[in-house]
């Protein structure tokens, strides 16, 4: 349990307490209730509440990965987007006012379960994100960020990520020196765009699918994807190839997807489409996706695993922290880049 996520339990336990919430489905103002901490990311901190056999989500945000103020409301508004994939957690009450507690809120539904298993699970995965790529949403109304060019749009965040990396006295010389040489590659692959520019497929996509932001639940069968802070307005390769890299699968569990695994999920999300141009297009739309989504993860875990050491990352996880120094590996790194840099070697 994160130091962040139990000291922050009793001024969360009196916002509940003060607070109107007869938007949630059963909820009784009148019966008790509990509040028990959940799970603590980088950004938000989870608690479960619970009355009686009710159980409800509430999020605290505490930080932002996409420069919004607005961060809890821009989650709580593509919930709502996502209503209808019957995948994604239904939202319930929303408040961003921050005169009561620092932080914005958003309570929704709980869904039990376990995380996504790599091993057995990918085919479920797949058809998962047909369903919520397939969602029927004007393009003209709704509030998402678009992803205008996201070669580019990727490789500027990492180059912005990678100069606190740089810039720090923390850094290993080798792994630096490497990392400017794939940043440089980046910089002319990402012209590479221009298919995502003149042939676009826009939809709602997720960017951060890691096997902890999925609830698996046995006994009804069902898959949700939990977790969306971050959402876009672009591209399903994005998602596609974000969930299959190793940086993704090796996050939170110890499966790196071979060849044949990620040929069978992409073949599963083809035949779960109903789009011709979508399903002949996305294998190479992932493929070109791929060393840009290992970059953003190797870039974002650089920049953390200063601020961790300097104390200025808001919510701190030690499995976390670990995992970023284990990514700052030459060999690791060499291994997801050097056969996108130089195939055939």
């Amino acid at each position: 349990m994160g130091a962040s996520l139990q000291a922050t339990l009793v001024s969360v336990e009196a916002f509940v307490a003060g607070s109107d919430l007869g938007l949630l489905p059963a909820w009784d103002a009148a019966r008790p209730w509990r509040l028990e901490p959940l799970a603590q990311g980088e950004y938000n901190m989870n608690y479960m509440l619970r009355q009686g056999d009710n159980c409800y989500v509430v999020r605290v945000n505490a930080g932002t990965q996409i420069g919004r103020d607005d961060q809890i409301l821009y989650e709580y508004r593509a919930l709502e987007l996502l209503r209808a994939s019957g995948v994604t957690p239904l939202p319930y009450w929303v408040d961003d006012r921050r005169e009561r507690i620092p932080h914005g809120v958003l309570i929704m539904e709980y869904l039990p379960g376990v995380a996504l298993d790599y091993r057995h699970d990918l085919e479920r995965a797949a058809r998962l994100f047909a369903r919520i790529h397939c969602l029927s949403i004007d393009p003209e109304r709704n509030h998402l960020i678009r992803e205008e060019r996201p070669l580019s749009m990727t490789y500027d965040e990492c180059r912005r990520l990678l100069t606190v990396f740089f810039e720090s006295e923390l850094g290993a010389p080798d792994i630096k020196g490497y990392m400017r040489e794939v940043l440089s590659w980046a910089n002319e692959a990402r012209l590479r765009e221009c298919y995502f520019v003149s042939d676009p497929w826009p939809c709602v996509i997720n960017t951060e699918v890691n096997s902890g932001n999925f609830i698996w639940n046995a006994e009804r069968g069902t898959l949700h994807l939990v977790d969306w802070e971050k959402p876009l307005w672009g591209d399903p390769s994005q998602d596609l190839s974000h969930f299959g890299v190793p940086t993704t699968t090796l996050w939170k569990t110890d499966v790196r997807l071979g060849t044949e695994q990620r040929r069978r999920f992409l073949a599963a999300y083809q035949a779960a489409l109903s789009d011709a141009h979508l399903r002949d297009t996305i294998v190479e739309r992932v493929r070109l996706r791929d060393p840009f989504n290992c970059l953003r993860g190797i870039s974002w875990s650089a920049m953390a695993w200063v601020s961790y050491q300097q104390g200025e990352h808001a919510l701190k996880n030690q499995d976390t922290f670990d995992k970023m120094r284990s990514y700052l590996d030459l060999d690791f790194l060499r291994g997801l880049f050097d056969p996108h840099m130089h195939p055939g070697r």
